[in-house]
């Protein structure tokens, strides 16, 4: 005698893991792109210092204040280049059909999870790498070097006086690894709740630590340390839709769009050092 067993589909579904946005922590929203699709910051030179002629201007000059200098005002412009999309529809029967598990809100959700947010995420990072105002040669990082070159760059942007509160230090997995394994590093992890929200797992040499999946980095990274006032991450448009029984369509069709872009400005670009490490090939 033949037996049909049954068969049982169960109302979940299996995820993809996938990590929310990070870059938060390193960048800022300093300048509006409200009604506008490029804006031009001005950059202001200063002038310099001079003996004051107590006696009398020094010869050549009317001022006792020393040679009256002009100051520039020049622009630097940044237009959005970012203008990104996706769409797909749902068709009313496989929402049912699938115990609701193909339904608009949850897919548009995984959409903005799993593809959305990486892409902004890789962009960002990868223009922080390209624009770092400090970029040593490639080293191998072990957990014997991996303290010195640390605190290599955290005297690279002392001496360029980036402000020390708030710079963040992103690291790999594997980069995190080697300086958990590394007896010069003492890691304080008593992080509160709201910066482990933000990506923070640790805090050395007053840096947060913040791990970033390697996938979201440029091939080849080792570790950034940053300060958010060098990156500028507008997101201009953001907007995601359900249209329920469109014209054509039994079901539902999702739609979104994001413009978004990164900027690194010009005199705070040594607020981002990064250090490569080298590649195969």
């Amino acid at each position: 005698m033949a037996v049909d067993l049954v068969t049982k589909f169960s109302p979940h579904v299996d995820e993809q893991f996938s990590t929310e946005s990070r870059k938060a922590l390193l960048t800022n929203q300093d300048f509006d792109w409200t009604g506008a699709h490029t804006i031009k910051v001005y950059k202001v030179t200063t002038a310099g210092m001079n003996d004051y002629g107590r006696k009398g201007p020094a010869e050549g000059n009317w001022s006792r204040y020393g040679a009256v200098e002009a100051l520039d005002a020049t622009t630097e412009e940044f237009t959005l280049k970012k203008d990104r999309s996706f769409t797909f529809a749902i068709d009313k029967l496989d929402t049912d059909e699938t115990a609701q598990q193909l339904a608009a809100a949850s897919a548009l959700a995984r959409q903005n999870r799993e593809v959305v947010i990486p892409e902004v995420d890789a962009y960002t990072y990868g223009v922080m790498c390209a624009g770092a105002g400090n970029k040593p040669a490639a080293v191998a990082l072990t957990a014997e070097n991996i303290y010195t070159e640390i605190i290599k760059a955290s005297t690279v942007m002392d001496d360029a006086e980036v402000p020390e509160t708030g710079r963040v230090l992103v690291v790999t997995p594997a980069t995190y690894q080697l300086m958990k394994k590394c007896k010069d590093i003492t890691m304080d992890t008593d992080v509160g709740n709201e910066l482990r929200l933000k990506g923070v797992i640790a805090i050395v040499d007053g840096m947060n630590v913040q791990k970033i999946p390697a996938n979201r980095l440029p091939a080849g990274f080792g570790f950034m340390v940053a300060h958010p006032c060098a990156c500028v991450a507008p997101t201009k448009l953001e907007e995601y839709k359900v249209h329920q029984d469109p014209p054509g369509i039994s079901g539902a069709l999702v739609e979104g769009r994001i413009c978004y872009d990164a900027f690194i400005l010009d005199n705070k670009v040594k607020a981002i050092y990064y250090q490569a490490v080298p590649t195969e090939g």
